[in-house]
């Protein structure tokens, strides 16, 4: 018979820590998610900026090779959070969503403004996927589907997400694990699951039931700091992965979906903390992530861009390094210094 706990939870029934009650995961000394209040609020009440029907000056589709140079470190963007990351003889997903909407709904929801910057039958061998939390832009169980059948990765993610997972996928194969831990990968890989700033749902009832997490990855080509949604916590998180890991040659970083303010600064940086969050971790060169794709937020489609280029420009760091990736963009990230 089922414990109480895992009645109340039914994604996670484990002992309690400093960022789980027993039912619930939480930001030790953090800001929760807002409340229904709030989402009405701002749902009902903010004005939205317009944006296109589809991302203008897309380069065409990436086609990958299938392996690099043992020191070669590439990325390339499908969309939103999802990038295809190679290291060496090592291909891994962040995030994989190739659905043309990011909701519960094929007929509602956010929907692409953007193709995937590589066609799902392109993609090389994939290894590794790693799943940074449960809403719906960046877990697709979809495409979670389809990949277990294409190319079996080993998927990364943290606690609870496991259980969501394999109601889609019984048999995928499943790395799960807390903040500090620890996952070996063969051609000397190892992830680290870190802790970021941020909350996780499904629907209007399981809040906080499933942990969420950042990724540091060490590979042969250099260590690389992956978050998928965050709040910058006046960087706690960015300082503590630089105490640990000494930096990085790239971070992965979101600086879209930011807007307004008074509901997103908790969970969604802006330009200006994820160049911050830059400085704060020691990463060399940094990727940009969570614009351009799905409309989630209240700023424009290429505010995000404006806004992070005045922010590099204000620290004095070239914009050379803090790449806004478009789906299709492929980067070649040079060795750090």
């Amino acid at each position: 018979m089922a414990s109480d706990r895992h009645r109340r939870n039914p994604y996670y029934d484990g002992p309690q820590s400093d960022h789980f009650d027993g039912t619930h995961f939480h930001n030790p000394g953090g800001v929760p998610p807002g409340g229904l209040r709030d989402l009405l609020r701002w749902q009902l009440l903010e004005k939205r900026a317009p944006w296109p029907q589809r991302l203008p000056d897309l380069p065409p589709p990436a086609k990958p090779v299938d392996r690099l140079g043992t020191e070669a470190l590439r990325v390339t963007m499908v969309g939103h959070a999802t990038m295809l990351v190679q290291a060496g003889g090592f291909a891994m997903l962040t995030d994989p969503v190739w659905s043309d909407r990011a909701s519960p709904l094929r007929f509602a929801g956010p929907k692409r403004v953007s193709a995937p910057g590589i066609a799902f039958d392109d993609l090389p061998a994939i290894d590794v996927v790693l799943l940074s939390h449960n809403h719906y832009d960046h877990m697709d169980l979809e495409t979670l589907a389809r990949l277990h059948a294409r190319h079996r990765p080993l998927v990364v993610t943290p606690l609870g997400n496991d259980t969501i997972l394999r109601r889609r996928v019984p048999d995928a194969r499943i790395a799960v694990t807390d903040w500090g831990g620890q996952t070996e990968i063969a051609g000397g890989i190892r992830i680290h699951t870190e802790p970021c700033h941020h909350w996780s749902a499904r629907g209007s009832r399981d809040r906080r039931m499933a942990l969420w997490a950042a990724f540091v990855v060490e590979t042969p080509a250099g260590k690389i700091y992956h978050v998928g949604d965050t709040g910058f916590h006046y960087g706690i998180n960015y300082r503590a992965a630089r105490e640990k890991h000494g930096g990085f040659r790239l971070a992965l970083l979101p600086f879209g979906a930011y807007e307004p303010r008074w509901f997103m600064k908790g969970q969604h940086q802006n330009p200006e903390e994820a160049v911050a969050g830059m400085r704060l971790c020691g990463a060399a060169h940094v990727a940009g992530h969570h614009w351009g794709t799905f409309r989630l937020t209240n700023e424009g489609i290429g505010a995000p861009v404006t806004a992070l280029h005045a922010a590099l420009d204000a620290a004095a760091i070239p914009r050379g390094r803090f790449r806004p990736l478009k789906p299709g963009e492929v980067f070649d990230v040079p060795p750090a210094d």
